[in-house]
């Protein structure tokens, strides 16, 4: 039987994203997503109704949301599910899932706020001779560049 893990999500960072170093040396991030849903109740009022998600990124993504992300900011997120499971120091069983994130885009990437996460900036101000990557909306492309696609739909 054929399945899918798939998830796609759009909210914002209920914190500053961690960024940690793996034993192997490789990045990870965790960040946690707030996911607001409005609607009406039976009786016509209006009600909002809140998800938190725990997701997950390595390698190069994951230093990429420690830089450009703070609290507060939207991000649009791909990734699948993950179930985590484990012992608690009670000998429970407990379990959690989480989403590990593929890919992500800026959601507010066109407004001029471009400021980075306090963790970066205290990075930045530590080792300013590093490379920097330009932040989000840095970048404006010429109006004739040819790579810019006409037939966008939006």
């Amino acid at each position: 039987m054929a399945s899918l893990n798939k998830v796609l999500l759009i909210g914002n960072l209920t914190r500053d994203p961690e960024v940690r170093m793996m034993s192997s040396g490789r990045p990870v991030c965790n960040f946690g997503l707030a996911l607001n849903r409005n609607y009406k109740d039976s009786d016509g009022n209006k009600r909002e109704e809140v998800t938190f998600v725990d997701v997950e990124c390595f390698g190069p993504r994951a230093e990429a949301v420690g830089r450009f992300f703070s609290k507060g900011r939207p991000i649009f997120v791909e990734g699948r599910l993950k179930l985590d499971q484990w012992e608690s120091k009670e000998g429970e069983k407990r379990s959690a899932i989480r989403v590990v994130l593929d890919n992500f885009e800026f959601v507010d990437a066109g407004k001029p706020d471009t400021s980075v996460s306090p963790e970066y900036s205290q990075q930045k101000a530590k080792n300013p001779s590093s490379p920097q990557m330009d932040a989000p909306g840095n970048q404006n492309p010429a109006p004739n560049d040819p790579d810019l696609d006409e037939d966008v739909p939006f």
